[in-house]
């Protein structure tokens, strides 16, 4: 911040305080850039700890932190955070039905084990065929060899646009059907593997996003899939804090007019928690110049002008809210129309504390087939296991058991039911179903929170619907895991905090290269890309695209989609 700019420093509205907000706050601020970023929760610096009535802590939802995510691991290191002070080892995770154990995911880079003996890293997907070969107990060889069809779709959908959007408009289960996926495989890993990775179940899924997620997470390299979670306390608590408090200690730069260099040394950053964006308002060129916010503690509805430019870092029920309480900007973006026709996902989240120590085979697991979970996906993780049991994790209090992160996605069968049922629900008969001895448990303390809405939806043929990185409005972008970011489209895939990090950074880079920000503020910030696809992997869709190429001109290419 010591370049002296020519013009007052242009004010940018960041409208939501996920990943994507505070990847577009960053680029902007190290910019020299004025932000005002605004969100509906209290406090979205992460400087005020989430805590239960009983002043225990809780975190809405457990996210994992996948091998390949460069860009995170690298604001980590920015911030001068040790990783390993930040994230746990990569851990397994296993999958329970009500017949018991079903499969347990290895830790490849760890070293991937064979009847004891450990096998080097193999190319995709070799090594993971090999790895899971006596880790998958129940599942049957005859039907894992059927997996075979889906690594010829891999090779397939990407061929080009056209073909991604055939794809798209197809879903997942259909697909799965067509390249003949056994009903096992897909019923006992691949459906629960899609229900807590997408949070739908595969006849609600793209199958172009369902390829893209099972890829990146499982298929481009023998790694892809190792996941490793948060220490200790919250993701907001260990990263977004120390981001927030360094973008918030960086100044405005000084103008070289005297006129314009009042704003000099003021803080870049301003954070409105409580804030709901309710409207944007373009001016006579047809850009945002100003919004519309309510303070949730007084009510009042608030303005917010002067603005240069906005990112829309926000899901599709904030979308809906934004779009719907501005006729202006639905007018002349109908692009946001369109990705505020989407639909949502809904989340329940809860936290119990037992009186005893429960001993798992491991910290991360997923429940499968369980009817109790009427359609949702579900998941349990063992925060004892993977923070440690410190009278942190209990509140102060002196720890007594085993404290239990279970979460539920696609959870709207779930929602009508109380507190007590949900909590009675898991400790009563999904936890003892997996892991008998939950059963001499008892329940010392338990939290529920309710998301409705919260998370975005990859419907089949909603690929086309997703907001673009740049929008019709000239200085109106979009940030988010749900983002189309075109030509400058990450490796990184689905409900994923990488995602919607990069979309952020994203997101601000291209009001900086369009000119937005002002002729000396387009410096881009740096974007890594995850590892290049393996040899076999690059020639195999090459030979692909040769072959269906031959027949296309005939209309006989990649006849089970259309």
């Amino acid at each position: 911040h010591n370049v002296r700019m020519s013009a007052e420093p242009p004010h940018v509205a960041v409208v939501g305080g996920g990943w994507g907000g505070w990847g577009a706050a960053k680029a902007l601020v190290e910019n020299g850039c004025k932000v005002t970023l605004l969100d509906a929760i209290p406090d979205p610096t992460g400087a005020t700890p989430y805590l239960t009535p009983s002043g225990k802590p809780f975190e809405a939802g457990t996210r994992g932190f996948w091998f390949d995510y460069p860009n995170i691991n690298d604001l980590v290191a920015q911030l001068g955070l040790q990783e390993s002070e930040v994230f746990t080892d990569f851990t397994n995770s296993s999958f329970y039905s009500p017949d018991g154990l079903e499969a347990t995911a290895p830790v490849f880079s760890k070293g991937a084990e064979i009847f004891g003996q450990r096998i080097p890293e193999l190319p995709s997907p070799l090594g993971q065929v090999a790895a899971t070969l006596e880790r998958f107990e129940r599942i049957p060889v005859a039907d894992r060899v059927t997996m075979v069809g889906l690594l010829y779709a891999m090779l397939d959908y990407t061929r080009d646009a056209e073909t991604f959007e055939a794809y798209d408009r197809m879903s997942a289960h259909q697909l799965f059907i067509k390249m003949g996926i056994s009903k096992r495989l897909v019923d006992d890993f691949i459906r629960p593997t899609l229900l807590v990775g997408l949070f739908k179940p595969p006849e609600e899924l793209s199958a172009a996003v369902a390829m893209e997620l099972l890829y990146y997470y499982a298929l481009a390299h023998q790694t892809s899939f190792d996941v490793r979670w948060i220490r200790s306390k919250s993701i907001s608590e260990l990263i977004v804090a120390p981001m927030a408090e360094r973008l918030a200690a960086a100044t405005l730069p000084p103008a070289a007019d005297a006129a314009d260099a009042a704003a000099a040394g003021e803080p870049a950053l301003t954070v409105s928690g409580g804030s709901f964006v309710q409207s944007l308002d373009l001016g006579d060129g047809g850009g945002v110049v100003g919004l519309k916010y309510r303070d949730a503690k007084s009510g009042e509805v608030k303005e917010l002008d002067g603005l240069s430019g906005c990112v829309l870092a926000l899901g599709a029920k904030g979308m809906k809210a934004v779009v719907g309480g501005s006729p202006a900007l639905a007018a002349r973006a109908p692009e946001l129309c369109r990705a505020a026709s989407l639909d949502s996902i809904d989340v329940i989240a809860v936290r119990i504390w037992l009186d005893k120590e429960v001993a798992t085979r491991t910290p991360a697991n997923v429940f499968s087939k369980f009817e109790a979970l009427r359609g949702a996906g579900g998941t349990f993780f063992m925060l004892d296991q993977l923070q440690g049991n410190t009278e942190e994790l209990w509140g102060g209090e002196a720890p007594q058991g085993s404290v239990v992160a279970c979460d539920f996605y696609n959870a709207g069968a779930l929602l009508p039911l109380s507190n007590e049922a949900i909590v009675d629900l898991l400790t009563k008969e999904l936890l003892p179903s997996a892991v008998g001895a939950f059963g001499g448990a008892a329940v010392v303390d338990a939290h529920v929170q309710r998301f409705p809405g919260a998370v975005s939806w990859f419907s089949p043929g909603s690929f086309l619907k997703r907001p673009p990185l740049q929008t019709s409005v000239p200085n109106l972008v979009c940030a988010g895991d749900w983002v189309r970011m075109g030509e400058r489209e990450h490796g990184a895939k689905g409900l994923c905090q990488e995602r919607a990090y990069v979309s952020g950074l994203e997101a601000a880079n291209a009001l900086a290269r369009d000119g937005r920000l002002g002729p000396e503020r387009k410096a881009q910030h740096p974007v890594i890309p995850i590892r290049d696809d393996e040899p076999q992997v690059v020639a195999g869709r090459k030979a692909n695209a040769a072959f269906q190429g031959l027949f296309k001109p005939l209309g006989l290419d990649s006849p089970w989609v259309r």
